[in-house]
């Protein structure tokens, strides 16, 4: 059983027998480390928070501070996300003073393994993936290397099935979260 979880600014990428009976906490599954912590960049997370909290409003455009506040974010860190989203086609901009921004598509058309391998693709997972700057002397002999590739493939497979929707709908306490009340 693959489970995957955001806590604080790392994805947690877990694999737990299916007889196990576990929880999460702040640090530990079931009192102990019982899979693989992959972390993953501010970039993507903020992208994650971004859509999210445009999913949770869909029938508002929502302003860079409206997120920053909400998302415990920078709005600077903010404006270059919402602007590689945009230019990913993920986010409609709309400049001007009642300007902000509101999701491009429905929620259900966005894929959440899409949106990791846009914003991690410059970043590689280990050195070896690097290729030109690559510095690895075990590189040539090394057989870790598919073995991570595996799993990388693995965890982006799992997240292509996940979209934007099934994060947000149903899903009480982020939109406490999140939703912002109406305009007056």
């Amino acid at each position: 059983m693959k489970s995957l979880y955001l806590r604080n600014a790392s994805l947690i990428w877990i694999n737990i027998p299916a007889d196990a009976h576990c929880y999460i906490s702040d640090t530990f599954l079931c009192g102990e480390r019982k899979g693989i912590l992959m972390r993953i960049t501010k970039r993507t997370n903020l992208a994650m928070r971004v859509l999210m909290f445009c999913a949770v409003n869909p029938e508002r455009i929502i302003n860079k501070a409206q997120i920053a506040e909400s998302c415990n974010a920078s709005e600077n860190h903010l404006g270059h996300v919402i602007n590689q989203l945009g230019q990913y086609g993920y986010l409609e901009t709309l400049r001007g003073r009642r300007g902000g921004v509101r999701l491009a598509k429905p929620p259900a058309e966005i894929s959440i393994g899409e949106v990791f391998r846009r914003f991690e693709s410059e970043v590689p997972v280990t050195e070896c993936f690097a290729g030109d700057t690559n510095t690895c002397p075990l590189a040539p002999a090394c057989r870790l290397r598919a073995d991570i590739g595996c799993a990388v493939k693995a965890f982006y497979d799992h997240l292509d099935g996940v979209t934007l929707d099934s994060l947000v709908e149903d899903n009480d306490g982020l939109c406490t979260v999140l939703e912002q009340p109406a305009a007056a």
